[in-house]
């Protein structure tokens, strides 16, 4: 009867240490969500000052290379390659005033999800095929901790404001 208490005691003993390893392993990651929030919130700003600038391969430098960006009314940009070249053609026509705000953020291990909104202004040069436009909406992009980095892997913006459909004249005659 002893041996059996004792027994039983041991497997309390390991049960407890096995519940309490756990439960510190969850209380005290590497970082926290409010961490990652203010490293998101910092990258955010300095993607925004260098699509102004134009320095698309610094902006290209935050995302992972196989990530994906979906840009409204177009196809997905797959890949950094892919974005850089896409964008390195966009900057040349105008400059890409953003105002990112991230409203919130979700953590899980390596993978964050960040939820915002956006205010785009483009202002267009003599080049450019497309007037100057203003556009706001949200966006949520996921991050990925990648060699120690926090890495863009997909980004879905989402404008709020309606397609601009010209009015066709119905009464105007040839």
């Amino acid at each position: 009867m002893k041996i059996l208490r004792l027994v039983v005691f041991l497997v309390v003993v390991i049960m407890q240490s096995c519940i309490n390893t756990t439960n510190q392993q969850e209380a005290s990651p590497e970082e926290n969500v409010d961490d990652v929030k203010q490293i998101i919130e910092a990258k955010n700003a300095k993607i925004s000052n260098w699509y102004a600038e134009g320095q698309i391969d610094s902006v290209a430098n935050h995302f992972a290379p196989n990530a994906i960006q979906f840009p409204p009314n177009m196809t997905p940009l797959r890949g950094r390659e892919n974005f850089k070249e896409v964008w390195k053609q966009n900057v040349q026509i105008g400059k890409w005033n953003f105002s990112l705000n991230t409203q919130d953020v979700k953590l899980s291990g390596d993978l964050a999800t960040e939820l915002g909104s956006y205010t785009l202004d483009f202002v267009a040069n003599e080049k450019s095929p497309i007037p100057s436009m203003s556009d706001k909406g949200n966006y949520v992009v996921l991050w990925e901790k990648l060699d120690g980095d926090w890495k863009i892997v997909w980004d879905a913006p989402v404008s709020e404001l309606p397609l601009a459909i010209p009015v066709v004249d119905s009464t105007a005659t040839d």
